[in-house]
C-alpha cells in the first residue's frame, strides 16, 4: 500500500469518477484508488494527506492538522460508504453494520448554532467546532451526504466501474459502465486481446 497522493502511480492525471462534483460522499469512497499493475493508492493514507483532502473538500481548516486517530475514522466511515455504494449498485440489502457506522456519523455533531457571549462580539450564535470536532463534522457532513445520495432521486444511477482493477463508484447516465474514458479504453483493450487470444493457433 502507497502512502502517498498517488502522484507516482499517476493518479493526478486520473479525472474525477462522474457525480463526485456533486456528491462529496461519492469522492471519498473514491479515496482508495486500485490501478493495473497490482498497485495502490490511498488518499486518505496518512494524517497529512486526510487534513490535505478534507481542506479541499471545505470540510477542515487549513490548519486542522489531523492525528491518525481522526484519520482513521474518515478512513473507517469511507470503508462503510463503499459498501453501502456496493450494495446499492448491486439492488443488495444495505449490511446492518454499514448503516450502523454512517448513522453514528451522522449523529456526532450538532447541527443547530449555539447562543454564545463574549466581550468583542456580544451575544452571537456559532457552530461548536473546536479543534476536537473538527473531524466529527466532517463526519456528518460526508455521512448526510451520503444518505442524501443514497435516499436521493441519483441512487438509481449509481454504479461500480466495470473495468478491472478500477474500484471506482460513479453515477451512471445512459448505459456507461466505466468511471473514465482511461478505464473504457482498459476494457475495450481487454476484450480486445482476449478475443484474439482465443482465435490465434495453440
Amino acid at each position: 500500500m502507497h502512502d502517498t497522493a498517488g502522484t507516482d502511480l499517476d493518479t493526478t492525471a486520473l479525472p474525477p469518477a462522474p457525480g463526485t462534483e456533486q456528491y462529496v460522499a461519492l469522492a471519498l469512497a473514491n479515496t482508495a484508488i486500485a490501478l493495473p499493475g497490482g498497485q495502490f493508492a490511498d488518499l486518505l493514507g496518512s494524517p497529512s494527506l486526510a487534513t490535505d483532502w478534507l481542506v479541499e473538500h471545505g470540510l477542515a481548516p487549513i490548519d486542522a492538522g489531523l492525528q491518525e486517530m481522526c484519520a482513521g475514522l474518515v478512513r473507517s466511515l469511507r470503508e462503510q460508504v463503499r459498501v453501502l455504494l456496493a450494495s446499492k449498485s448491486c439492488s443488495d440489502p444495505a449490511p446492518q453494520s454499514a448503516l450502523n457506522a454512517v448513522n453514528d456519523a451522522l449523529s456526532k455533531a450538532p447541527t443547530a448554532e449555539l447562543l454564545r457571549w463574549d466581550p468583542v462580539q456580544g451575544l452571537h450564535r456559532t457552530a461548536p467546532h473546536p479543534v476536537t470536532q473538527i473531524v466529527e463534522h466532517a463526519l456528518a457532513t460526508l455521512a448526510a451526504n451520503a444518505a442524501d445520495l443514497l435516499t436521493g432521486p441519483d441512487a438509481e444511477r449509481i454504479a461500480a466501474c466495470g473495468s478491472a482493477p478500477c474500484t471506482r463508484f460513479f453515477l451512471r447516465n445512459g448505459r456507461r459502465q466505466w468511471c473514465s474514458v482511461r478505464c473504457g479504453d482498459r476494457a475495450r483493450a481487454a476484450r480486445a486481446y482476449a478475443r484474439r487470444s482465443q482465435h490465434e493457433p495453440v
